[in-house]
């Protein structure tokens, strides 16, 4: 196996950049280790999004992670996006670019939606080629990340860790291993998410997101909308103890509470993994569970008393 060309720092510990913290990041300056934008809130702004974000990679590392790049259609490659991807790349110096496993449109038209991909011989050699395509253009590797699934193809021959596996490694890219994916889509078809974590490529993985999803008993919505919840942890710390550390990031998406929340969901990743918090910040850190070692097993019973007594999500309060 070929050593990665990656070379990408451990950034820590980040959040995700959204409008409703503009504000407050602005004003107060806290202290996170870095930021992840959706690149395509910002590739064609000039306005407010845009002078915010100037200032914010003026002071903190940024992370791009796009949602059109759409790599497993069957479209072509959208080279003008590709160039305004690498042109705000180099203007905030993003650290990577990252993407989804997925494909989300055809015939020119957008889902808008991350849709899942057949797991065939075939699209793995589709995907590859289009990943170097990419890699070329942006000069530098893309990272991307296996997304929630509700639906699987009758016609895949493979597990999507090792369709995640190969991939990365006949492309040469990096991986986004969203922890919280792997417990959505494991619940919502019934597989194993400790043998997911255990067979990916964990020389490959250079970032790693966190977020919550919503329970609808039958099945696991991917919301970004909550606190991650206990087994999600036990999975993100098996992960980082498999990796060695990752760079991860806590994603809030709809029912945005107030920075500090999200702030605290960070620094609760961080105690996670047995990191030094500051016992000012360690305050704010609120239902926090034990943080002995926890084995593949311990994960399987989590994960199984989950799926037998989901538990009820409570929105967090804004301040």
């Amino acid at each position: 196996m070929r050593e990665p060309r990656l070379g990408h720092r451990h950034l820590g510990f980040g959040v995700g950049l959204r409008s409703a913290h503009y504000a407050h990041i602005l004003r107060e300056k806290p202290r996170v280790d870095w930021f992840e934008i959706i690149s395509e809130n910002y590739i064609d702004s000039q306005g407010r999004p845009r002078a915010v974000l100037d200032q914010i990679a003026e002071q903190y590392p940024i992370v791009m992670h796009g949602v059109s790049l759409s790599i497993g259609s069957t479209d072509p490659l959208n080279r003008e996006y590709l160039q305004k991807l690498k042109k705000l790349a180099a203007a905030v110096r993003a650290e990577w670019v990252s993407d989804h496993l997925c494909w989300t449109g055809v015939a020119g038209r957008n889902t808008h939606d991350l849709l899942p991909v057949p797991l065939t011989e075939s699209v793995l050699k589709h995907v590859v080629d289009r990943i170097r395509i990419v890699q070329d253009v942006l000069e530098r590797p893309l990272v991307l990340e296996n997304p929630s699934s509700y639906v699987t193809f009758a016609c895949s021959e493979m597990s999507e860790w090792e369709f995640l596996s190969r991939m990365a490694e006949d492309a040469d890219c990096g991986l986004l291993l969203d922890v919280n994916n792997v417990y959505v889509s494991c619940f919502n078809h019934d597989c194993d998410p400790v043998e997911y974590i255990e067979n990916v490529p964990h020389q490959r993985i250079v970032q790693c997101h966190l977020a919550g999803h919503t329970n609808c008993g039958s099945h696991l919505i991917d919301t970004h909308d909550g606190h991650v919840i206990n087994p999600v942890w036990a999975l993100y710390r098996r992960t980082h103890d498999l990796t060695g550390g990752m760079s991860t990031l806590i994603e809030w998406d709809a029912h945005i509470p107030a920075f500090p929340v999200v702030h605290a969901e960070v620094l609760k990743a961080r105690q996670y993994i047995g990191d030094v918090v500051p016992s000012a910040e360690r305050a704010a850190i609120a239902d926090l569970t034990n943080e002995e070692s926890v084995s593949s097993d311990d994960i399987r019973r989590q994960t199984a008393s989950a799926i037998f007594h989901p538990p009820v999500l409570v929105a967090a309060e804004v301040e």
